[in-house]
């Protein structure tokens, strides 16, 4: 047992009070902890404005302290697993307002009271273990997805090897290194579900942070044996008459090597591929020239002229942080991004909220809820497109509209003294149809800056001294860097997969990615995709949770193998299609799928190829378990006589 704090009062300030108030119920078995006078009414806007008079504040806490010097004093938990009306309650409590009840057992599985999930591999029966090592599985990419893969494959009892092209795990969190690379997604929900890390020491954790925390889940599941890095796979070819897939990899030697494996996981993302602008000139520039996702640390910037082209979410990071050392910094934005006030973004988690995570029972898990709810399903109403709507493009519907104008009052604070800024940075585009960020004023402080220019004129070209722009002037410039994105619509460009008869995956694509819920293709049987088409979020969530959920999926493709004897599943191409007939027409009915906007959501056939159009729990519903009814499944040859 821990020790007491004296002011254990006082340290109960910086944990999350509705949080703290549901623990109790676990901790004294007593529901009279959720008081209505002691609920929640968030500010979407303010994350410390909990709606409850100061005076109740204190009321609460200071019962709270009583109860857990109790517990800490010898007491044992008098409700682990409370029964369903009373999680309903909890939920409510902690949500500020009823969660409909299709999403109890949504999230009473991502709540894991009892440290079980339906994420969790069921390979228990002797049978179908025996089956599951004689598969065999190649897993392309060791950062958040793949090493997801690893554990589960593990626990599962299937055998498997991890190829990565890096020299270390952590994928995009060991590859991107520019200055102020972090991420936006609270650290308590960017996490895996099963792995909860209660020393985070932000709330939004910069990028040295995660890579340790991924090498530290490497070293924990002991995954290291199972991966080989420097290594390239390029190129995969389904072998017909044996059911594998011959993998032909190039090590860091330069041999090439072929490998066999009966299934093949991509766990490659999406935003890997760093995008360079197709602008005349490209590459003509006679100083240093990079992208972000390719940061130069050789380059010292101090006292030098910098150009930066594109102001999207990693520019939005690096510019705050570079401004202060150089001469002059010239932005050139095609359009703004839109921030959403979140104030807490460089913060440091208070040593006392990271006490109440490591000894409150339960505390964890019901902030990580709450931080779910309120940034996942809880925040889809005010991007979703009411088709009565008859207000300005800049919006699409009456909820997107009032999101709208409170994030403009945010950024008109932020330049009352910089007028002239307000049309460059206050986007004429609905909120949700690009990227958002997250924004706590540095973006802004740093364009207002003496030495900081912010130029929308079109870049025209990149000559040998920098850049010009539509107007004729030309910029000169010491150092031109490349906020330009990734190649994200270019789904596995980098790898050549032939399938069944020999076909070619792009080739099928054409340039327009499609998988049957993001992961499988007709005619490319055992081939499993991660992160893939329409399987990304843009407002509602951690990108880990549908890792989670694609993973536990993928791993039960695997067991419907082993138990049917079969050697080969892939898609029906009718339900693939179907699949993707209704993703399209959901995605039209949001705002990043709006006539009005451009964004890299959107392929170049203009359809929206990267986003997930539904709820979260249409994905966890979805990926539980494979429906045997939507895939071929081949059967092993029987023996010629």
């Amino acid at each position: 047992m821990a020790g007491v704090p004296a002011n254990l009062e006082d340290m109960l300030k910086d944990a999350h009070l509705p949080a703290l108030l549901t623990a109790m119920v676990h901790i004294t078995g007593d529901t009279g902890w959720l008081r209505p006078e002691w609920a929640p009414t968030y500010n979407p806007m303010d994350r410390a404005d909990l709606g409850i008079p100061e005076e109740r504040q204190a009321e609460a806490r200071k019962a709270v302290a009583e109860a857990i010097r109790a517990h800490l004093g010898g007491k044992p938990l008098q409700m682990a697993n409370p029964d369903t009306a009373t999680l309903r309650r909890q939920m409510d409590f902690v949500a500020g307002a009823p969660i409909p009840e299709q999403y109890v057992d949504f999230l009473v599985d991502e709540l894991t009271l009892d440290g079980r999930s339906t994420k969790d591999p069921q390979f228990e029966q002797p049978q179908l273990k025996a089956a599951a090592r004689k598969l065999n599985v190649l897993v392309i990419g060791a950062g958040m997805s793949g090493l997801l893969a690893g554990i589960r494959l593990s626990q599962a009892g299937v055998p498997f090897q991890i190829v990565d092209k890096n020299a270390d795990v952590g994928g995009t969190w060991f590859e991107n290194t520019y200055p102020g690379c972090r991420v936006d997604n609270s650290n308590h929900m960017y996490s895996y579900s099963f792995e909860p890390n209660h020393l985070w020491p932000q709330h939004f954790s910069p990028q040295p942070v995660l890579l340790e925390y991924f090498r530290g889940i490497a070293a924990k599941y002991d995954l290291r044996k199972h991966i080989r890095f420097e290594t390239l796979v390029e190129g995969l070819a389904w072998d017909e008459g044996r059911a594998v897939w011959r993998a032909t990899l190039n090590g860091k030697d330069g041999r090439t090597e072929i490998v066999e494996a009966n299934a093949v996981i991509t766990a490659v993302g999406q935003l890997n591929r760093p995008r360079m602008p197709d602008i005349p000139g490209l590459g003509s520039f006679e100083g240093p020239a990079f992208h972000s996702a390719e940061w130069r640390h050789d380059v010292d910037l101090k006292g030098k002229r910098v150009g930066v082209i594109g102001t999207g979410a990693s520019a939005y990071q690096f510019v705050p942080e570079i401004a202060p050392e150089v001469a002059s910094l010239t932005v050139f934005q095609r359009t703004p991004p839109w921030g959403l006030p979140v104030p807490h973004y460089h913060d440091d988690v208070p040593d006392n909220m990271k006490w109440v995570l490591e000894h409150v029972p339960y505390f964890d898990k019901w902030y990580r809820f709450y931080l779910f709810w309120m940034t996942t399903e809880g925040f889809l109403p005010m991007v979703k497109s009411d088709p009565a709507w008859t207000g300005p493009a800049t919006a699409v519907g009456p909820e997107n509209a009032m999101l709208r104008e409170m994030a403009t009052l945010s950024l008109q604070a932020q330049i009352a003294d910089r007028p002239d800024l307000a049309d460059k940075v206050i986007p004429q585009y609905p909120i949700g149809g690009k990227r958002a960020v997250l924004d706590n004023g540095v973006w802004i402080a740093a364009l207002k800056r003496d030495n900081v220019s912010l130029v929308t004129d079109k870049v025209t070209e990149i000559t040998a001294k920098g850049v010009r722009t539509a107007d004729g002037v030309e910029h000169e410039f010491d150092v031109l860097i490349y906020g330009t994105g990734f190649q994200a619509s270019n789904f596995l460009s980098f790898l050549k997969v032939k399938g069944r008869g020999g076909r070619d995956l792009h080739e099928t694509w054409g340039g327009d990615a499609k998988a049957y819920l993001g992961m499988t293709v007709p005619g490319f049987p055992n081939f499993f995709i991660t992160y893939g088409p329409n399987t990304n979020i843009v407002v509602n969530g951690s990108i880990i949770f549908f890792s989670e959920c694609s993973v536990r999926y993928i791993v039960g493709c695997l067991k419907l193998l082993a138990e049917s004897g079969a050697r080969a599943l892939e898609p029906k191409k009718a339900v693939h299609d179907d699949f993707n007939r209704r993703v399209d027409e959901a995605n039209a009915g949001w705002a990043w799928g709006s006539p009005h906007v451009s964004s890299w959501y959107k392929n170049s056939f203009g359809r929206v190829s990267q986003n997930w159009p539904f709820g979260l729990i249409d994905y966890w519903r979805a990926t539980l378990a494979p429906n045997p009814d939507d895939f071929v499944l081949e059967k092993t040859p029987e023996p010629v006589a």
